[in-house]
């Protein structure tokens, strides 16, 4: 393992798939610049339990802290999987495979990275979304849904993502948004984070999405101050497989996915690997709002 530098670099990824031979075999080439390096993963590792624990198993066995959120992805129960756990069963059961490999977890403690940039408080999310991030025109989920329907852009999550034991996806991001807001509330005040989700926590980011009706999926407008509310240093998600930097209120939101081979293989600029969080940010294009 290299020690280039004193302190390491906290760096973040998401969207992983590696179900995928080419991104498996890109995730496999990932190794740390230091010793104390952390990574951040941000979600969609794979869809079967058997690959996430893979994954974060071999990144856990080279990054000295590994921190995972779950995306859409890991909380499906596909027919393929051998595990058919649904919903918040499944999630638990992710939470121990991480546990079993010393990988952190928004069930855990939050760690605080105090190399350069830092010190940090590092809060790993699982909030999920509600249908709030609604197209124009759609006043209500079921116009929003209708409207997916009929241009067929529809998230597999509506086949595949099971809420059990809860009613409905925002039965269950209604209770993850309250028992996180009970969590947060108790870092002492002022205390400066990284906040890490799979999903957008604000609406804005969703607008370069080329089928809007598509940000139903993304995420809820009740996350769209977190980043005011608790001090972050810098916002980590994924999801929308568009890597890049926004601002908003002077705070930098990156986007780390990797994405879909078809997708990372046209990019001008093809991926090397995790992107640095602190003690700088990605070197792309910055998007100011706000």
């Amino acid at each position: 393992m290299a020690t280039s530098r004193p302190g390491g670099d906290l760096l973040a990824v998401s969207d992983l798939h590696v179900g995928y031979a080419e991104n498996r075999k890109l995730v496999e080439s990932y190794r740390p610049g230091s010793d104390d390096d952390w990574l951040l993963v941000a979600g969609d590792v794979g869809e079967r339990v058997e690959d996430v624990y893979w994954a974060l198993r071999l990144l856990k066995e080279r990054f000295r802290t590994v921190v995972w959120v779950p995306g859409n992805h890991e909380l499906w129960t596909p027919r393929q999987d051998t595990v058919q756990l649904r919903g918040v069963a499944r999630y638990e059961l992710l939470v121990e495979v991480c546990r079993r490999i010393g990988v952190l977890t928004p069930e855990d403690p939050y760690p605080v990275w105090t190399g350069a940039g830092g010190p940090v408080t590092v809060v790993p999310l699982f909030l999920l979304y509600d249908y709030t991030f609604r197209p124009e025109g759609a006043s209500t989920k079921e116009a929003a849904l209708a409207m997916a329907h009929e241009s067929g852009v529809v998230c597999t999550d509506e086949y595949f993502l099971h809420p059990d034991p809860y009613p409905s996806r925002e039965d269950w991001c209604a209770a993850r948004l309250e028992l996180t807001e009970r969590r947060l509330a108790e870092l002492a005040p002022g205390t400066r984070t990284v906040l890490v989700n799979h999903f957008p926590l604000v609406r804005e980011v969703t607008d370069i999405l080329r089928y809007p009706v598509f940000a139903q999926w993304c995420g809820t407008v009740h996350t769209a101050d977190w980043h005011r509310r608790y001090h972050a240093a810098a916002v980590v998600y994924g999801h929308l497989h568009i890597p890049r930097v926004n601002w908003f209120d002077g705070v930098r939101f990156e986007e780390v996915s990797l994405g879909y081979p078809r997708e990372w293989q046209e990019r001008t600029n093809p991926p090397r690997g995790p992107r640095p969080i602190l003690p700088t940010g990605a070197e792309t294009e910055a998007h100011r709002f706000r």
